[in-house]
């Protein structure tokens, strides 16, 4: 056989193999498994929460700095200058 038709069988043979695999089902959860699943949603959802808080806090300080930091720049030289 030429080396290429065996490349080419071989990476048919892959490539159903891929699909069989990636077509296989999982079996269902059990009742425990959701109420965990449910729970660390709920964490996870509660710590995003928290995260986008504090977030939105400092990224008002780091405004609130760089106003407070172009007045005092601009209010010295303007002294500057007169």
């Amino acid at each position: 056989m030429n080396p290429r038709k065996i490349t080419v069988a071989l990476g048919a043979a892959l490539v159903g193999c891929a699909f069989g695999i990636a077509s296989a089902k999982l079996p269902a959860l059990t009742d425990d498994q959701k109420a965990k699943a449910a729970e660390a949603k709920a964490k996870a959802d509660e710590s995003a929460k928290k995260e986008a808080e504090l977030l939105g806090k400092y990224q008002d300080r780091a405004a609130d700095n760089y106003k407070r930091a172009k007045v005092q720049k601009t209010s010295t030289t303007t002294r500057a200058v007169k």
